[in-house]
């Protein structure tokens, strides 16, 4: 089963209160709490300036990510031509590359197509092992 990491909303994961509007207390840990007793494997909120360190990286096969650049920073940091970006919980499969448009260097030959590569391989092989996200 695939290991799931949350990531906090707040900086350190609001401190316990101390930081942010206690978002991860009323909503993040609850919903965690609830997809443990479905039997989701998933551990957080944890501090997203730490949660990609390499110790936590080998334990975590997906990150939960609150918002856009809190995933994406440290994914493109880490592997930026081959990472793939997956939105989970859509009724269909959706991968992306790991980067933008790229239109500052378009049609100049020399933008990479590995993320896109993955990406479609991806797509491909969640469609056909018809495995749910």
């Amino acid at each position: 089963m695939p290991k799931l990491t949350v990531c906090g909303l707040n900086p350190h994961a609001g401190e316990h209160g101390l930081f942010g509007e206690q978002e991860e207390e009323r909503l993040i840990v609850p919903a965690i709490k609830q997809a443990k007793q479905l039997g989701i494997n998933i551990t957080g909120p944890l501090p997203a300036d730490t949660a990609f360190v390499p110790n936590i990286r080998k334990q975590t096969d997906a990150y939960i990510c609150m918002y856009h650049d809190q995933g994406l920073i440290p994914l493109k940091a880490i592997s930026f031509d081959d990472a793939v970006n997956i939105t989970l919980g859509l009724p269909i499969i959706r991968t992306s590359v790991d980067h933008g448009t790229a239109f500052d260097i378009a049609w100049q030959g020399i933008a990479s197509v590995n993320s896109l590569n993955q990406a479609v391989n991806l797509a491909s092989r969640l469609a056909t092992q018809n495995i749910q996200l």
